[in-house]
């Protein structure tokens, strides 16, 4: 990964509290995972989404940013969390709205 690159995701991730790294926007995702994970996210307030499918170098890059091989990836807090499935176990805790809100816990 270049530094320019590197240094782009982390203002990316920095600016917003809540960054989806998706195929496809938030008006029209491309694969069900990410609908799945903006769909839950949605509910929690406001998503930052990147379309990996608009440029390449970002697709590839966030995979080797994270050491995390699929798309989507989410950010809470500047923090990576995880993929869908790891969101959706998140939200059946009860755990999502504490990370969204910044009250949990570790």
């Amino acid at each position: 990964m270049t530094p320019e690159l590197k240094a782009r995701l982390d203002a990316e991730i920095g600016k917003q509290k809540v960054v989806l790294f998706m195929k496809g926007n938030a008006l029209f995702p491309q694969c069900g995972f990410s609908a799945t994970a903006l769909q839950i996210l949605q509910q929690h307030g406001e998503v930052h989404t990147v379309d990996v499918l608009a440029d390449p170098e970002v697709r590839q890059g966030i995979k080797e940013y994270t050491n995390w091989p699929t798309i989507p990836q989410v950010f809470i807090g500047g923090k990576f969390v995880g993929g869908s499935d790891i969101l959706m176990e998140l939200e059946e805790r009860g755990e999502l709205a504490e990370l969204i809100s910044g009250k949990a816990q570790g």
